[in-house]
This record gives C-alpha cells, structure tokens and sequence, in this order.
C-alpha cells in the first residue's frame, strides 16, 4: 500500500486547487522488473512486481467536458484542456503531456465521461526506472473509472490505452510491461507476464525475501532516445533471422544465422532471446523457493545487459558488485528499468538487508558524489479505489 502521507498530500492539493469539496481517491503503483528486461516489446516474458510506491490521485467529477490537473509534487504546476476538443500535447510541460495523452486514448476507446478535477501525488523517484510515468497513466484511467463507473474498464484494457497513450502521444515507444503490472498487480506476488498474449501468472515471492530497491542518483538522461533505438535494432534482428519478434527465435536459430547486418544487432538478439529464456526459469526457481537458482539468473541477465545490450553505467555496475559481494548466494541483484542510471533491484533475505544497505552506505558514492537511496519494498496490488 502506498503510504498514507501521500493520500494526504493529493487531498491537500486537491483542497488548495479546487476548494474542498468531496474528492474520491484512487492509486496505482509503480513497479519493479526482477528479470526481463527490453524483451516486452519484443512480444517476450518479464516478471515484474508492484510496489509500494506509486501515484495517488484526488478526483472529481464535473459538469462540463473540462479537465483541470493540479501536480503537487511539481510546486503545484497546473494544466487545463477540454475533452470536447482536439487534445494536443503541450511543449512546455512533459508532465501534463501524459494526462493528455490517456485522456486522448480512453475518449477513443468510446467511453461516456464527461471533465474531472484531479489532483496528483506520488512517491515514485522520477528518472529511477521505477514506471512514474505507467503508474501515472493508470492511475488517471482509474480516477476516470471511479469517477463515472467505468465497470467494463478492466485492468488489461486499462494497460493497453495506457500504454497507447505513450507510445503515441508522449512519444517513447515503450512495450506493455510497466502499464500492465500496475493495473495487475498481485499483493505479495509477482507476474510472470506473456507480453504477446498479456497472460499473467502470479508468482508468489518466497517468505522472509525482501524487495531491495537502491537508486543509484544517476538519472536517467538518454533512455529516451536509447530505448528508441535499441528497439530499432530488435526489429532488425527480428528481419534478420525472419521471425515476428525475437520471443519467436531460440538459441539454435541465433546461432545458426549468418551474415548479420552488424555485430551490435547480433548482440542486441542474443540479449533478449537469452533473457526470455532466463525470466521462465526465474519464475520455475522462485515458485519453488530456489533463491539461488534466482540469484545465478539475475548476475546473468546484468551481465548481458552490461555487453550485449549495453544498457548499464559504471555507477550502476560498481553498485551491483556492492551488493551481490554482501548477498553472496542468499539472493542475487541486477539493474533495472530502461537501463542508463536508475536503480538496482536485489531479493535479499530480511536477516541480510540491514547489512546490505550499511554496505551501500559505506562503499558507493554517484558520480556527482551522492548516496544511494535505499527502499525496502512490498510487492504490492494493482490499481484501485482507496474509499
């Protein structure tokens, strides 16, 4: 459950915009991926978690086909547009620009509303890798589907407009994952998601493992453009061996195929067809409680990411080695997110996290000389009204 001083936060916000007057409140959560990561919109498998962190919105309904959008983690910014006219983004406020866009996409799925105030908060680091921007967007479909009753608004629909609303109106052409887990998720438990039929299966975490999320303070600058185009690349490699999408190629087919375009588009197949290989065994060996065999899995998956996609930084891989040298084989860490900064995600017994984060305190610093933030989290549920 996101933490109640951020409930407090959107109702203040909502009160100091918009006068007080009853508000519904509703969330949806960030998430973390423990293993899977750019196989998504490769049609692949991922297995993320819900956390504890995430958006809460204070909402409204109105009268009148205006929407009025107060951000209280930005020093109040607001916005304002009508759902009666064209929506288009708006250059001066990237923020605004993912409310826009999912109210652009859930009019087009041809629902009945009519305007809303909503007023935002939420806990998620932004530019950590952590899906600010998915649980931001599923938390407006939420506050819509409250507001006007929107029972036939399931959580898989809700992802897709969610996702639609990124990859065409923000702009970043990001697959499923993040919008789907935060519409889906399953307290104490997480997913193992098939990104080509959205056929989720929860995954309970073994008793007594914490979810340790360190935030490296290195932001995430160039995921936008990167992201773009490592998938660019996969859709290169996808011609390149004559499947669909790379969840379709095996190991056998990759390394039978010749004559590749370069050896950075070989690299970049390699990564996400061993990864999908790597994020079933992973749910096998957190299902059986095998938190060895899921720490092994993890080294391999940040290894990969560090030489065939290369995605990591050397800040991010100096705090793996951190952490796994305090871990050992109790547990296992790896980046997580877009890649380029963010955050390191660790399952790690609760008797260990203590010293791990003394660790972390102790040995790393970013390169502009700051301290990890350390989170401790819960694997959480999914979107929802909280009264």
């Amino acid at each position: 459950m996101i933490p109640s001083t951020v409930n407090h936060t959107a109702l203040a916000a909502f009160n100091q915009a918009f006068g007080h007057a009853t508000a519904r409140l509703v969330q949806a959560p960030g998430r973390v991926n423990l293993i899977g990561e750019h196989t998504d919109y490769n049609d692949g498998f991922v297995l993320p978690c819900a956390i504890d962190h995430g958006t809460v919105i204070a909402a409204r309904e109105r009268d009148d086909m205006t929407v009025r959008v107060v951000a209280a983690d930005l020093g109040f910014a607001l916005d304002e547009f009508r759902i009666d006219m064209p929506i288009e983004p708006r250059a001066d406020a990237t923020w605004a620009n993912y409310v826009r866009g999912t109210v652009k996409h859930l009019l087009a799925h041809g629902v009945d509303v009519r305007g809303a105030d909503l007023a935002l908060a939420g806990d998620v680091p932004q530019g950590a890798g952590l899906s600010s921007s998915a649980s931001l967007e599923v938390a407006v479909l939420q506050a819509f589907k409250t507001l006007y009753r929107l029972d036939t608004l399931d959580p898989t629909t809700m992802a897709q407009i969610a996702q639609a609303a990124e990859n065409r109106f923000v702009g970043c052409a990001c697959g499923i994952m993040d919008q789907l887990i935060s519409a889906r998720g399953v307290d104490a438990h997480a997913l193992l998601i098939d990104c080509r039929s959205l056929e989720a299966t929860p995954v309970r975490l073994p008793p007594g493992l914490a979810v340790m999320i360190v935030h490296s303070r290195v932001k995430r600058g160039l995921v936008d453009s990167e992201y773009n185009l490592r998938r660019r690349q996969c859709e290169e490699a996808s011609r390149h061996l004559g499947v669909t999408a790379l969840r379709d190629a095996t190991l056998g087919d990759f390394e039978a195929r010749q004559g590749w375009p370069s050896d950075v588009v070989r690299r970049r197949a390699r990564h996400v067809i061993t990864e999908n290989q790597r994020t079933l065994a992973a749910a096998m060996a957190l299902q059986a409680g095998d938190v060895r065999r899921m720490g092994e899995l993890m080294a391999q998956s940040h290894a990969s990411m560090r030489d065939d996609f290369e995605i990591t930084v050397p800040a991010i891989d100096r705090l793996v080695e951190i952490m796994q040298a305090e871990i050992g084989d109790a547990g296992g860490c790896r980046m997580t997110g877009g890649g380029f900064g963010g955050c390191v995600v660790g399952l790690v017994p609760g008797s260990l996290v203590e010293s791990v984060r003394d660790a972390v305190a102790a040995n790393y610093r970013s390169p502009g000389g700051e301290r990890a933030d350390v989170h401790v989290c819960h694997a959480s549920a999914g979107a929802s009204a909280l009264d």
